[in-house]
């Protein structure tokens, strides 16, 4: 089975941890001391209704103030798929959290609140889907019990939606009605919408086609670990060389051949082992091992590549950011430590282009720094080649995290645009 990735987003109390509590419940994919605690819980509170916001909500903050503050991981399955969720914040002062779930989201779902229909905040929430390449977008409409199940407020909603929509680069966008607290529309269709006529949420994350999404065109393979066993008793082992990663592009078989970079030395790739034993094609995201005809120095932080299809080795990259923390802000000349797929390098901020405002698109160009939270257009400058790709033709090499070089935490997330 395959796993798809999807992140919610939404504004504050649109319902997106009840969603998910709604998905997993309904699914059947949480056990039975889970389900009583929350029950418990609930009563605690004084609801008349098992509140399965409390599934995802685990921080003892966002029960207390029923908002969703860091990104919540769960996971569940199906008989057709694997699930991985990442619940995200709606608050503006949480947006790294939301850039941190939908980073490696292969689908986004913006919840809608029926009553209020499209807010600053789910347009800013499209906006950074679009910005982080997530392939799909589902617009859930919830709440539709609130207003009578009105097929006029919905269609409403996708007019106003779909007029915005079309300044963004959405691929792929679907609208769903739903009611998260009744399950309406969520599991199974719902009868109190017989003027829909889609398919329920679940049916569609079942459905949705995300094998083309990823790159299968681009080799790329950056190397994470350089495996040498030295079994003296094994001489299989004895002399094993292999290169291990995770592949980030392309489709990669015994007998083709490969670039190494930065040497720019070409070999053949003679076997691929998985971690079940050896492959007979590797492809993003497998991790595994390649073995390689010839002897070359390869290390961590290097790319193997085909020879006809490269990335940019590059040294100066354009790029947009999304500032993380309130410590200190991005400014002109700041050094920082850039990590890029494997490869871990020093960087100058050369320049700080504008800084963008997520809800209305407009471009500050008198901006002289980046505080927590915003996001901005930068250059910078690293002190050692890298091998990249723009950010929205791979999302694997088109990106990267800035670190702060006194503390090591992570500062920023960027994404490519330029390279040379």
């Amino acid at each position: 089975m395959d796993i798809l990735r999807f992140a919610t987003a939404g504004s504050v109390d649109d319902g997106k941890s009840t969603l998910i509590g709604r998905l997993l419940y309904d699914s059947k994919s949480i056990f039975e001391d889970q389900l009583e605690a929350v029950e418990r819980t609930s009563v605690d509170r004084g609801e008349d209704y098992t509140n399965l916001a409390l599934l995802t909500d685990g921080l003892r903050a966002e029960r207390e103030q029923g908002i969703t503050i860091d990104v919540a991981y769960r996971y569940f399955a199906t008989p057709r798929r694997k699930f991985i969720i990442a619940d995200t914040p709606g608050h503006i002062q949480y947006t790294r959290n939301m850039v941190t779930g939908a980073s490696t989201a292969d689908l986004a779902i913006i919840l809608v609140d029926a009553r209020k229909g499209i807010l600053e905040q789910s347009r800013r929430h499209a906006f950074l889907t679009t910005l982080l390449k997530v392939p799909h977008l589902v617009v859930a409409v919830n709440k539709m019990d609130l207003v009578g199940y009105d097929q006029a407020v919905y269609e409403r909603i996708i007019d106003e939606f779909t007029a915005f929509a079309s300044k963004l680069a959405v691929t792929d966008l679907t609208f769903i009605p739903i009611s998260a607290l009744h399950g309406d529309n969520v599991v199974d269709r719902s009868p109190n919408m017989g003027w829909y006529e889609g398919s329920s949420l679940l049916h569609h994350l079942e459905h949705v086609h995300i094998a083309s999404d990823r790159n299968l065109i681009d080799v790329r393979f950056p190397v994470q670990y350089v495996i040498r066993p030295h079994k003296s008793t094994d001489p299989e082992l004895h002399d094993y060389r292999g290169y291990a990663g995770q592949v980030a592009g392309g489709v990669l078989k015994p007998g083709d051949e490969v670039v190494h970079l930065p040497s720019g030395l070409t070999t053949t790739i003679t076997h691929i082992d998985g971690p079940g034993g050896p492959v007979a094609e590797a492809y993003a995201p497998m991790s595994v091992t390649l073995r390689l005809a010839d002897d070359i120095d390869i290390s961590r932080g290097d790319m193997i590549a085909r020879p006809h299809n490269r990335p940019e080795v590059a040294q100066d990259l354009d790029a947009m950011v999304c500032w993380m923390t309130p410590d200190r802000a991005l400014s002109p000349r700041m050094k920082l430590v850039i990590k890029h797929t494997t490869r871990t390098a020093r960087a100058l901020v050369k320049e700080l282009h504008y800084r963008l405002d997520v809800n209305t698109l407009h471009r500050d160009e008198t901006a002289t720094a980046l505080q927590l939270n915003e996001i901005g257009r930068v250059s910078l400058r690293v002190t050692q080649p890298l091998f990249v790709d723009d950010y929205s033709r791979n999302r694997l090499t088109g990106g990267f995290i800035l670190i702060d070089e006194a503390t090591h935490n992570t500062v920023a997330a960027g994404m490519i645009t330029g390279a040379k």
